[in-house]
């Protein structure tokens, strides 16, 4: 894929175009890539409703039927659920690491391993989470995506 920038101080606002002779992986990607960028979750926390961004997201986890969003510093509490969140963002970079932990990919610092074929994954904000062994395989299809 090429990308070219081009600067043009006559256009008030920013226009992209994609140009592809056939729709693969790598242009579905780069588009899900781009829409993000403008997505925003409804969520809420001590202060009230807020309005999250999906790109600032490192990971969603549910415990007792609530659904938990962690960013660098922050954390928020969402009405969505865990098979919705997979199904809206995978192609995105999210991918479920277990039963009820969904990762930003784009947020993982590095894996080692654990006892029982579980992962311990490090993200970039020092954070840690496991990955259990029956989501071992999508994360490494997820890191190949990359």
């Amino acid at each position: 894929m090429i990308i070219k920038l081009e600067q043009d101080s006559a256009v008030k606002k920013g226009e992209l175009i994609i140009k592809y002779s056939e729709m693969d992986k790598e242009t579905i990607r780069a588009i899900a890539h781009l829409e993000l960028i403008n997505t925003k979750i409804k969520c809420s926390n001590d202060t009230g409703e807020v309005f999250v961004r999906v790109s600032d997201i490192f990971y969603f986890e549910s415990v007792d039927k609530s659904t938990f969003i962690y960013c660098e510093k922050e954390v928020y509490e969402t009405e969505l659920r865990l098979y919705k969140i997979v199904e809206d963002f995978a192609l995105a970079g999210f991918v479920q690491i277990s039963k009820s932990c969904v990762l930003n990919i784009k947020t993982l610092d590095s894996i080692s391993p654990l006892y029982n074929s579980r992962m311990e994954a490090t993200l970039t904000n020092g954070e840690k989470v496991r990955i259990t062994r029956n989501y071992l395989k999508g994360i490494k299809e997820a890191l190949e995506g990359i």
